[in-house]
């Protein structure tokens, strides 16, 4: 669904066999989960492990219900997100508009003036950047740029025309960030940190960096499905965490409108919604460097479902209307790990099951 995999995804993780893989099962509390609840999220389990997945959690109103994980890997065990680490600038633009950093819709090239000398980068927004309908060329999948030679990418076609999947749009906005914040004699990973991490008391397992020092923003982050889990719980109350407001619910709200390029995927979030048939221009051959995901289309579950996803499998899935919020990590080939067939697994029940 998410392109092919990434051969330095699997460095310095464990690789699991496709045949014969022992599992151990780790729940909170299944005492409280109905029959059918149980055997609704154990099946979705089973799906997710026969596709060489790793772990499967189940959080519904805050608290974790059910969790299953493959043997050698617990509660406390780091994943890759990969793609996963999208969602995470998509609410840091949010906390940057709040403290009046920028608007969404300012042209990048008001802060990144090299821009203003090319006639269609100049025009290219915050927002679309970050909905990947910037015109940019993606840049080639697993391969992070700096975010000096990211800002130094081709606009292939026109703003808001295209949707274009890749890391160079998500390392240009790094760049802006970091232009924003260096006058504050703050990083972005400071910012991320004090804005986001430390309020809802998510704690990094990694957050791999390039040789400039910068996060890696399009993919670089690891977590364990309890503190992934988190940062879904954050989406799932729009926006606030305990008595505090992290970032407004107005402005959360933006993350989840899709584009006329894409209406399946927002400020990067995946949407629960039908794609467009086509883009309104089409690629040239060669321009498209990024994959073309495979989006939900609204076929299954409920239609305010969002989701953070990764190569792999890696997947947060937050359905506030159902108080559910399910993490799903692996090592899962390309179209092994299909979301339809694991949601209508996880939704069975008739607690959750709803008509398409």
């Amino acid at each position: 669904m998410f392109g092919k995999q990434w051969h330095w995804l699997a460095l310095g993780l464990i690789v699991l066999g496709s045949t014969g893989m022992l599992w151990a099962q780790a729940a909170e509390d299944q005492s409280k989960l109905s029959d059918a609840d149980r055997k609704a999220f154990q099946s979705a389990a089973d799906y997710s492990r026969e596709s060489r997945g790793t772990a499967v959690l189940v959080m519904r109103a805050g608290e974790v219900i059910f969790e299953d994980y493959a043997t050698g890997v617990t509660a406390t065990t780091p994943h890759l997100l990969a793609s996963g680490t999208k969602s995470f600038s998509g609410i840091m633009a949010q906390c940057a508009v709040e403290d009046g950093l920028f608007q969404l819709d300012d042209k990048v090239s008001d802060t990144i003036t090299e821009w203003k000398s090319d006639p269609r980068k100049k025009e290219i927004t915050i927002r679309q950047l970050l909905t990947l309908t910037s015109g940019l060329a993606g840049g080639s999948i697993g391969r992070v740029p700096t975010y000096a030679d990211a800002i130094q990418g081709t606009a292939v076609a026109d703003p808001g025309r295209r949707f274009i999947y890749g890391p160079i749009p998500y390392q240009s906005f790094g760049e802006l960030m970091r232009r924003k914040l260096s006058p504050k004699s703050e990083t972005v990973e400071g910012y991320l940190k004090r804005k986001i991490l430390d309020p809802i008391g998510l704690k990094v397992g990694l957050w791999r960096k390039g040789p400039d020092g910068n996060p890696q923003l399009p993919s670089g982050l690891s977590l364990t499905p309890r503190e992934w889990a988190k940062f879904g719980e954050l989406i799932r109350l729009k926006g606030k965490w305990g008595d505090k407001q992290v970032v407004s619910a107005e402005h959360l709200a933006e993350c989840f409108q899709g584009t006329a390029a894409n209406p399946g995927y927002g400020l990067t979030f995946w949407l629960n919604r039908k794609a467009a048939e086509k883009s309104p221009d089409q690629p040239a051959e060669g321009e498209n460097e990024g994959p073309q995901p495979k989006p939900l289309g609204g076929k299954v579950g409920p239609v305010d479902l969002v989701l953070a996803a990764g190569a792999l499998g890696q997947r947060c899935y937050v359905i506030p209307s159902l108080d559910l919020v399910v993490v799903r990590q692996g090592f899962s080939r390309r179209n092994e790990f299909e979301d339809r067939e694991f949601l209508s697994r996880l939704l069975s029940s008739s607690k959750y099951a709803k008509p398409e």
